[in-house]
């Protein structure tokens, strides 16, 4: 059961995803070789904690920390504790989330990926394609159509470059709680799938590999990882699915 939000639940998610895109925006600009994982999860804390919103990954099934940061081969959730040193020629994705107002507020739900320093041109370009999957995928966003179409997307963009999607990783619905009905793989077929509507907020995350599609989970029991080794790149915006298109919640102005 798909939860279409009331136009109050709206408004203030636009207010949760405004907030939310300036403090991922704030860390993007903090990036660069030498940093730690640990001192951006404090930024990000406290950021968060000043306007009025709950790190909601803190906790959450156990997750120790406010931000996953995810380096190279590591595809998700990773914890940004204990503190590793960032360094040139690593990429980093950076997924974070709020619940805002900290109390009885609505959900919002981002990531990106970013280069530490100068990196390879191979890693570059799985970057700008990983992007360009979630554009592309939130451009196709309209009612009528089906979960599957977006999910088509995202596979043809990232397979025509030359890489691969996760599949045992999806997108979700977002607002009253950080996971909602649907899922929403990064890979299917046209005409399959739940039928959008309008008030519907999903969450569409594209998990793109070098290598392999296939995930392994890290010793530490929560960061899933490249099963061979490969590259990985992350990028999530929260959508609203409006009557005509789609709106970008966590848009970074």
């Amino acid at each position: 059961m798909i939860i279409i939000k009331s136009q109050q639940e709206i408004k203030i998610m636009r207010q949760s995803g405004r907030i939310l895109a300036q403090i991922l925006n704030l860390l993007v600009k903090k990036v660069k070789p030498g940093i730690g994982t640990k001192e951006l999860n404090q930024i990000a804390e406290r950021e968060i904690r000043l306007a009025g919103g709950w790190p909601i990954f803190k906790g959450y099934q156990g997750f120790p920390t406010t931000l996953c940061t995810s380096i190279n081969s590591e595809v998700v959730h990773a914890p940004a504790i204990p503190d590793r040193k960032l360094k040139s020629g690593d990429i980093l994705s950076i997924d974070i989330g709020i619940k805002y107002p900290a109390k009885n507020g609505m959900i919002t739900d981002m990531s990106t990926t970013v280069a530490v320093g100068k990196i390879s041109k191979p890693a570059k370009k799985l970057i700008e394609t990983t992007k360009k999957a979630l554009n592309l995928a939130i451009k196709t966003v309209k009612p009528g159509v089906h979960l599957g179409d977006i999910s088509n997307v995202i596979q043809k963009y990232a397979e025509k470059n030359n890489f691969n999607v996760v599949r045992d990783l999806v997108g979700h619905g977002v607002g009253r709680k950080l996971h909602e009905p649907p899922q929403i793989p990064n890979y299917g077929l046209p005409g399959s799938g739940p039928i959008l509507q309008a008030g519907m907020t999903l969450a569409f995350e594209p998990m793109v590999t070098a290598g392999t599609y296939e995930v392994k989970i890290d010793k530490n029991g929560q960061t899933y990882k490249t099963k061979d080794g490969s590259l990985a790149a992350h990028f999530e915006h929260t959508i609203l699915v409006t009557k005509k298109g789609s709106e970008i919640l966590t848009k970074i102005e």
